[in-house]
Order: C-alpha cells, then structure tokens, then sequence
C-alpha cells in the first residue's frame, strides 16, 4: 500500500492543491467559451473567444502537469527507497508555475490587439502558435521547471543497473519533457517548417512523452494499491513504452498531411498512428489484470476509480477516436471541425487528468493520515465528471459530423449565417454536459481538501469470504467478457471511421448526408453508452470481490 516514509513526499501536496486551484480555474474558462457557442456575442470585445480558448487550452496542461509533478515528488522517495532532499528546489518550482500561469493568462489577452512583444526576434508575451500560444518567457521558465523537476528526481534514484521498468519508463519520460520542450523554443519564418516541429512538441510531447510518463505512474500505482506480480507490472510498462516509441516515432506523420510536407507521410503516417492504439490496449489489459489476479477488491475506491477511468478514456479518446481521425481520407474532413475536440477532450483529460486525480486520492489521505476516507461524494464527483466529459465528447462529435457536411463537404462559407445555425443544438448541449462536468469537478475538488474532516474512524480487520452475487453485472469478469467488451467498442470504432470515409462518396458529394449522419448518430451515443456500461460492470465487478474490512 502507499504510504508516506519520507518528509519529502509530502512536499506533493501543494502542488496536487495547486493542479485543484488551475483545473477549476480552467473549466471557468471552458464553460466561459461553451457560452460563446451558445451566443457568439458574450464577452465580445472585453474577452475573445480565440484569447479564451488559448488560455484554457494552457491551462490544460499546466494542471495536468503540475499533477504529474505532484505524482512524481510522491512515489519518486518511495522508488529510490530515499528522501528526495532539496525542498527549497521544490518550493521555487511551484513559485515558477504560479509565475507562469499568472503571465501568461495576463500576456494572452494581447492577442485581441495583435500585440506579440517581439524582441530579439522573439515573441515574448504570445506567440499565436495553436497549443503553444504562450510566449517565450514562457517557454524557458516552464524549460527551467522541468530541469528542475528532473534534477530532483533522477539524482535520488539508484544505480541504473538497479532501475526497474517503472523506474526506466520514468526517467525516459523526464528527461523527454527537458529535451522535446526544446523543439518550442525558438521561431521559425517559414511556417511548413513551423509546423513541422510545433507538432514535435505537440504530439512527441504530449502523446509520447507523457504516454511514458503515464504507464510509469500507472503501473506504479495500481501495483501499490493492489499488490500482484511485480514482473507483470515491469512487462507490462517495457512493451508500453517499446509499442510508443515504435508506433509514436514515425506516427506523428498524421499530422503532417496537409501543411506542406513531403507526401509519403500520407502512408507511413497513416500506417505508424493506426498502430499507436496497440499500447493503449495493453494499458486497460493490464488493468484489467490488477484485480482479477489479486482477487482483492479496491480499498480506496476513489483512487480506483480514476485511475481505471484514465485507461478506459485513453482507450476511447486517444485509442478509438484517434483511430478515426489517422488516415488521410478521414482527416482531409475532420482536421480543424468540431470532430477534434472530440477526441481532444476525451484523449487529454480522460487519459492524464483522469490518472492524476486518482493519484491525488491515493497520495492525499496518507500525507493526511487518514485510515479510513469517506468516499460518497467522490463517487457522486467521479459519476458527473465521467458523464461530463462523455456528454461533451458527444456533443463535439456530432457537431462536428454537422459541421464536416455543411462548411466542408458543401463548401459554405457563411459561418455565422449557415453553419453556426446547423450545429446550435450541439453547441446548446456542450453548454449542458459542460455543467455537468464543472459541478464534478467542484465536488472532487471540494471533497479531496476536506478529507480530513470528514475522515472515518478506523474499524478492526474482519474477512468477509466471498459471497455469490445473482447480479450479472457483479459476477467477476472473465477474460473472454474483457475481451467482447474491447471488441464492441473497437466495432463502434470502425463504423465511425466508416462515416467519415462515407464523406468521399459521390452521393453525399452531391448532397445526401445520409449515410454519413446515419453512422455517427449510431456510432458516438453508442460508444458514450457502450462506455458507461463497460465502467459500471468493471467496477462493481471489483467491489464485490471478497474484502478486508
């Protein structure tokens, strides 16, 4: 079980506050832009959607990022069997955030007036770059704090030929978020070229950088939490980060189609992003092995909760809905709609934001020292946040099936006057799901600063032998059932590539939606409902399991 052994561990919870603090600060900002859709006017000329959007976007990563640092400064000691040291290195790290985010929430704005503070040829304050609107200063002082992050870590861990899996996914993964943080780093004229290496950072960064990071951490995690074989948690990690490494590498070619690049990456691309699924897949395997090995039902189901959530999201979001996406044919129509978003949202939250609130719920309760933690208001928290973000990830995929038709396939211009109107209903519904996910949010946040007031006594060891369950949906999981539930939801998968493939055909060329509407009006509510069952009958299946109480 986790447990706090070292004073430097609990240097982690000002920072799992501060990711608390920046990710409610973030959803005020999406729920800000989700009523810009609904009415196009709010806020017009005193905040920009486009200045909104950049810094929810930044905001994004920077909680997620504080969470995995959080993550980091907790089982790193427990990993090197050694105190961390150097606190004072932490505290100006979470000094460096705060700066960071402050500036740049207050830099962005400058974007309505076209300001960029250019200096030494350098943008300073924005520089307009989508995912990286943040300007230098920016850049080299969150540069700073990873250096700072990786010179804390890798300094107590032991001899490299001691490094386990996890610790060689971890080490990977940090010294990754130094060096491809670099790629950001300087302005180039010739936008091809621009773009060629924004998206080192985008895509080797977040999706193959922090992927690493991500099966370090989880692995770690779930073995902590629930015991099992220490080799299958290292097998498990090693061909993980083999399969990013191989597929990630040459898969970023998707994101080259279409911005000046050699044409071959239309195949290579293509092929390498259609395998980077694979280490997903093994990733909610593995999972799925944790208790069904152990037989031992999850004593701290918050923490269970989400980080299972984390590995069936990244499957759906990053896995499914990437999939969609991958190929030329599919992404000529999709690329810059509201059919990105979809799998943005799903894929960013549901595999990393997901991973480091369960990380919270399982480092927070020990820095605390509480025995027993009261866990019915993070179930209801994790219940709204799942529905949510799934709503939202609905109402972005079907928008943007709309929108894919009228503005690309019909090729009408007129936004406001034709294509905004199509897509209100979907637009009015993001509001809604939106709500529904800030009022989660609200509620895990609220609930994981007061644990300790509501913190339940602790009760004597009792076995309870396991008990037959009539329900279906308790009986414990069999491998053959795992497998028909990854197998429904990749056949949901392929419908939906299926519909915007249909886009190619002459018929809906020449203006009969049908067929293309018809699969994404099946294909995204069942995947949202195909989903939800998949998580209530995983997690009931482990709660039944015979317990210690």
């Amino acid at each position: 079980m986790l447990e706090v052994k070292y004073p430097s561990q609990r240097l982690a919870y000002p920072f799992f506050v501060t990711m608390l603090i920046f990710f409610l600060i973030q959803i005020t900002y999406g729920l800000t832009i989700a009523l810009q859709q609904v009415d196009p006017y709010f806020l017009q000329g005193i905040l920009n959607f486009n200045v909104l959007r950049a810094t929810h976007v930044n905001l994004a990563v920077i909680w997620v990022l504080t969470g995995i640092i959080a993550t980091l400064f907790y089982v790193g000691p427990l990993l090197a069997n050694r105190n961390m040291g150097r606190a004072w290195m932490a505290w100006l790290l979470l000094v460096v955030i705060w700066a960071n985010v402050l500036w740049t929430a207050g830099t962005l704005i400058f974007a309505q007036q076209g300001i960029a503070g250019w200096a030494y040829g350098q943008p300073w304050f924005q520089e307009g770059l989508e995912y990286l609107e943040a300007g230098r200063i920016t850049d080299i002082f969150l540069w700073i704090g990873f250096v700072i992050v990786a010179y804390l870590i890798l300094r107590i861990f032991p001899k490299v030929r001691e490094w386990t899996e996890v610790h060689w996914a971890l080490a990977i993964g940090i010294v990754g978020l130094v060096v491809f943080w670099l790629f950001g780093m300087f302005f180039i004229p010739a936008i091809d070229l621009q773009e060629y290496f924004r998206w080192f950072v985008v895509h080797y960064w977040v999706e193959g950088i922090w992927e690493i990071l991500y099966l370090g951490l989880a692995g770690f995690l779930l073995y902590t939490l629930f015991g099992g074989d220490r080799k299958v948690i290292g097998v498990a990690v090693f061909w993980g980060v083999l399969l990013v490494v191989m597929a990630g590498l040459i898969g970023n070619g998707h994101h080259y189609f279409w911005i000046g690049t050699p044409a071959f990456w239309q195949f290579w691309g293509a092929l390498f992003s259609a395998l980077e699924p694979l280490p997903i897949i093994l990733g909610i395997w593995h999972v799925f092995l944790h208790p069904k090995q152990s037989r031992i039902p999850p004593t701290n189901r918050a923490a269970f909760h989400f980080i299972f959530s984390s590995a069936l999201l990244e499957l759906v979001g990053a896995g499914i809905l990437g999939f969609t996406q991958t190929f030329p044919m599919t992404n000529v129509w999709e690329h810059g709609t509201w059919v990105t978003p979809a799998h943005g949202h799903l894929a960013l939250f549901g595999t990393f934001g997901m991973l480091v609130i369960g990380a919270a719920y399982a480092a927070i309760p020990t820095i605390k020292g509480i025995q027993r933690m009261d866990d019915r208001l993070s179930r209801a928290a994790f219940w709204l946040v799942f529905a949510g973000i799934l709503g939202m990830t609905l109402s972005f995929a079907l928008g943007g099936t709309v929108q894919v038709y009228v503005y690309r396939v019909l090729a009408v211009e007129w936004f406001g006057a034709v294509v905004r109107p199509a897509m209100q209903l979907w637009k009015n519904l993001l509001f809604v799901f939106g709500t529904v996910f800030a009022l989660g949010v609200v509620a895990l946040s609220y609930d994981l600063l007061t644990l300790k007031q509501r913190a339940r006594e602790p009760e004597k060891a009792v076995v309870h032998p396991a008990r037959e369950h009539s329900a279906w949906w308790r009986k414990p999981l069999s491998t053959f059932e795992m497998g028909a539930w990854l197998v429904a939801l990749w056949f949901i998968g392929f419908l939906l590539t299926g519909g915007l493939l249909s886009n190619n055909l002459p018929s809906v060329r020449l203006g009969d939606p049908t067929l293309p509407y018809m699969l994404a009006g099946i294909g995204y509510p069942a995947l949202v409902i195909v989903t939800t069952l998949f998580a209530v009958r995983f997690l009931r299946a482990c709660e039944a399991q015979p317990s210690t109480k």
